[in-house]
């Protein structure tokens, strides 16, 4: 009997509705048709925003002989901590920021004594590029000072060093600094030989 009830519930398929007597199941029921979700368009109502390109204007520090004197000191410590634990090579650019500084300000002397230290480690340290750096600088110090001929030398050096290392680039850079010191340097007017008659005459012709 109670396998009977149960194929019997089963085919029928009672619900749990309240209204179950009312289920007929020989009666087809209307379907109808899913009831669509709501779409929210309330974010294609606002405005659209753009970011504002702004150009920002390159800000250059002003180097005041304050400014320059803590950059100097700056380096000069670092310089001398790499010296101290022997970081040879961070020393050797160390000496070569300092050497530029002072070319900057015309400090030729302390320039190229800075010059000469970081060159001696770079050799050292088998600093090829650094090396021809330092050398292009170096001349450039000493054709400031008027000495052409050894200038010509360490742009010799140079240029030798970046053939033999097969440095195309430093080799165009050195190809470059010599073309630059040949045009602004080496062929500076020299002033016209004034011999003593010519003197005397410019004398006498101006107590004239």
């Amino acid at each position: 009997m109670r396998y009977f009830l149960l194929i019997i519930l089963c085919a029928v398929g009672l619900n749990a509705s309240a209204q179950w007597y009312k289920y007929n199941p020989f009666k087809k029921h209307t379907r109808y048709a899913q009831v669509e979700a709501p779409v929210n368009h309330s974010v294609k109502r606002l405005p659209v925003m753009a970011i504002a390109k702004v150009k920002i204007p390159p800000t250059t520090i002003e180097h005041t002989p304050y400014v320059l004197a803590m950059i100097e000191a700056s380096v000069m410590k670092t310089a001398q901590h790499n010296m101290r634990f022997h970081v040879y090579n961070a020393a050797s650019y160390n000496f070569s920021d300092l050497a530029q500084m002072y070319m900057k300000q015309n400090r030729l002397a302390e320039a190229k004594w800075f010059l000469l230290q970081s060159i001696t480690i770079s050799r050292q340290q088998n600093d090829d590029r650094h090396t021809i750096a330092n050398l292009l600088d170096l001349a450039s110090v000493k054709a400031d000072y008027g000495d052409y001929e050894q200038s010509k030398k360490d742009l010799a050096e140079a240029r030798q060093l970046a053939v033999s290392k097969g440095l195309s680039y430093d080799l165009g850079l050195v190809d470059k600094k010599t073309r630059y010191l040949q045009d602004t340097k080496f062929k500076q007017p020299h002033a016209a030989p004034r011999y003593p008659e010519t003197a005397d005459a410019g004398i006498k012709t101006d107590n004239k």
